[in-house]
């Protein structure tokens, strides 16, 4: 952006998805905003229009006013033919419905049907299960010869096993399940997206649902005692979900559960060896792990942004927001902003506190918080003691997204003990 960046190029570039594989021109865009107009109005082409929010305290604030910024009916930034294509799927009972698109009050009796399986004490159940895998994962980064792409083989398998095992898919489904996954939040990536049309994005979702629903009949068939057969078998007021909402809990479980961990353990290493002093930090104190964890969280920030939309006439930083209106909430800004954090940056491995908003903020905070603390704590945990030297062995790529995202390559060259 250079030279060219202005105001309104600088609101644009959150519509671009190439913005985001290209984190230099996205984060000088974001600083301006926060800047100069962070509470800015943005009109991309082929999107419904948006104001943008780019201030930690602001995305707060609006994250905290559930009850004045609606999820639905624009949980997520999408074009305006998206929109239009969801929405007529969602009135015939068909379309992706998750926690995300939910307000309350529905919103809370449905996150209640998931919510035990990541308390704490089923953290801690599971805790042997993920050190194990964790150490698994490490083993195969030593028979891979010292040389490979970390999100490839290491990153994007080590969490997907972890939360598809919680869910009671059976590992031959394991590799259909990434591909799915990287085709729903890949829909603006050349590389990834299943075709170019809305359309044809769309049938991505569709060969979801229809998986699932195939797990839904079985475990209401011959329940188990897996996740999967928890969300077939739940009832809201007496009634069990429909198909459409059971298999969008399924969709948000599988793929969110995953692929936002694969792409925080990627862009912590990818940290680790641009900052060669913090991974030698990390290494000879290990109590730094949870500080780093949030770190590496905050300085990924997987989720891009969310969406909301004004259930009444309203104003965000003095600015009025009218009723209809949607507001975009971009935490790589709020993640980076200067008011809340110091050298916000320098990637810190001992950074507290760190009051990222990577999992969200009030009723609807990430509801595998934990898990993911756990996973990437797991890893680095079993990681950085073999480790005797780690460095770029290609040049890293993004993902291009506008929703959820990071490395989708990382080649490395190592050492292990």
């Amino acid at each position: 952006m250079g030279s060219e960046l202005t105001i309104e190029t600088a609101g644009l570039a959150l519509a671009d998805a190439r913005a985001y594989a290209d984190e230099p021109r996205l984060h000088a865009a974001l600083t301006l905003l926060r800047r100069e107009s962070p509470v800015t109005w943005v009109e991309p082409e082929g999107y419904n229009p948006f104001w943008a929010v780019t201030k930690h305290a602001d995305v707060t604030e609006i994250e905290r006013a559930h009850d004045v910024f609606l999820n639905a009916p624009r949980a997520l930034l999408s074009t305006a033919a998206m929109d239009a294509l969801q929405n007529e799927q969602r009135a015939k009972g068909m379309g992706l419905r998750t926690l995300v698109h939910m307000d309350d009050p529905q919103h809370r009796v449905v996150r209640a049907i998931g919510a035990d399986w990541f308390r704490p004490r089923a953290m801690r159940a599971l805790q042997e299960r993920v050190d194990a895998l964790a150490h698994r994962y490490v083993e195969r980064m030593a028979e891979l010869g010292g040389e490979c792409d970390f999100v490839q083989r290491i990153a994007t398998h080590y969490p997907l096993y972890v939360i598809l095992s919680l869910l009671g898919l059976p590992e031959s489904d394991f590799p259909r399940m990434l591909r799915l996954t990287q085709e729903l939040f890949g829909g603006q990536d050349a590389e990834l997206r299943r075709g170019e049309s809305e359309a044809e994005q769309l049938e991505t979702l569709l060969d979801f649902f229809a998986y699932f629903n195939g797990i839904t009949a079985a475990r209401r068939a011959h329940p188990t005692d897996d996740m999967a057969s928890a969300i077939a078998n739940a009832s809201v007021d007496g009634a069990r979900l429909s198909d459409a909402d059971t298999a969008s809990y399924y969709v948000i479980i599988a793929t969110a559960g995953h692929d936002t961990t694969s792409s925080t353990i990627a862009g912590g290493l990818h940290a680790l060896i641009e900052h060669p002093a913090e991974l030698a930090r990390l290494r000879a104190d290990l109590s730094l792990l949870p500080t780093a964890t949030d770190e590496m969280i905050r300085w990924v920030t997987p989720v891009k942004e969310f969406m909301r939309t004004a259930a009444r006439d309203t104003e965000v930083r003095g600015v009025p927001v009218a009723k209809g209106q949607a507001v975009l909430l971009s935490y790589p800004s709020a993640n980076r902003d200067e008011e809340v954090f110091d050298e916000p940056f320098r990637f810190d491995v001992g950074r507290d506190p760190n009051r990222h908003l990577a999992f969200g903020v009030g009723v609807h905070y990430c509801l595998g918080a934990a898990l993911a603390r756990m996973e990437i704590q797991a890893l680095y945990a079993a990681l950085l003691p073999r480790l005797r030297s780690v460095e770029l062995a290609g040049e890293p790529e993004w993902t291009a997204t506008t929703f959820v995202g990071g490395l989708k390559r990382l080649p490395i060259r190592y050492t292990l003990d």
